[in-house]
């Protein structure tokens, strides 16, 4: 089966109302193209350094303005469109960094709270510090969809390819990997790890970016891409500004290349034993 898929890189400001026209806006264009898996970006709602304000404009599920505008959304355009990530108000007083299917009726399909914490210390004294805010989440999630099985991660998860590998494993076909990579860590890693994980499972990765600098002063690192399971970059935005990124799916193409290099049929199971320094003039075991 083929079908055209979407990846909407954004530029996310503090104003979730603003956020959510514009997410609209998108992917309303990305629809009348013809895309019938549309992907928005990590934290589409908003990207608000500001923790105070953040969490007085938090809303659990089922009040979240961009949940509520995507569920309408999909039912208007009649497709399946994936919010990246949102931040959800939890009962704890935290947030999950929460991302969203619905269908084309509008349902939710299911939701995916990001797994691994960004908690780093980068060059130049940048630093962050997710889990002061964010919990994570304990469960990946594979979708059965009418053109293919999606796994689902976010950004930083992209750097655990033991994620990845136990959902391809499981059958996933396409991974999304809706993301707000830094510039810093995105000019080093960001292609090169899209292009591994598609090419170690064989599978396709949609993955929508934020770009560009933005209203709370952080940069971010852009071009959205989708990548395919021999590792070909098939559609990728620039480092700045708003973009559609389309390209056409073919699931066939997946089969394909886990023909020609079989590695999840190849793998084995090891053991790993340390061997120690050997002794001053001997050899070691």
């Amino acid at each position: 089966m083929t079908f055209k898929a979407a990846a909407i890189q954004m530029c996310s400001g503090v104003d979730p109302a603003r956020n959510a026209e514009t997410m609209a806006r998108l992917v309303r264009d990305a629809a009348s193209r013809g895309a019938i898996y549309v992907q928005t970006p990590e934290m589409t709602g908003a990207l608000q350094r500001d923790r105070a304000a953040m969490k007085a404009a938090l809303r659990d599920e089922d009040g979240d303005l961009i949940v509520k505008a995507a569920r309408a959304l999909a039912a208007e355009l009649g497709i399946h469109l994936h919010v990246g990530s949102t931040a959800i108000g939890l009962a704890d007083g935290k947030m999950a960094n929460r991302g969203f299917l619905f269908g084309p009726d509008g349902s939710k399909i299911t939701h995916y709270d990001k797994i691994h914490m960004f908690d780093v210390d980068l060059d130049n004294g940048e630093s962050w510090r997710e889990s002061s805010a964010y919990t994570p989440g304990g469960t990946a999630r594979l979708v059965n969809l009418p053109f293919g099985k999606l796994g689902c991660a976010i950004c930083y998860d992209v750097r655990f390819p033991e994620l990845f590998r136990a959902q391809a494993a499981a059958g996933a076909e396409i991974m999304s990997l809706p993301a707000a990579f830094t510039r810093q860590t995105g000019e080093a890693h960001w292609e090169v790890l899209l292009r591994a994980r598609a090419i170690e499972n064989g599978m396709f990765v949609i993955a929508a970016a934020q770009a560009g600098r933005h209203e709370d002063g952080r940069e971010t690192y852009g071009h959205s891409m989708i990548v395919d399971p021999w590792g070909v970059v098939l559609a990728s935005a620039g480092s700045t500004g708003e973009a559609v990124v389309m390209a056409e799916i073919d699931i066939a193409a997946v089969a394909a290349a886990r023909a020609k290099i079989p590695n999840l049929k190849n793998g084995r199971a090891f053991s790993l034993e340390e061997v120690p320094l050997p002794a001053a003039g001997g050899v070691a075991a």
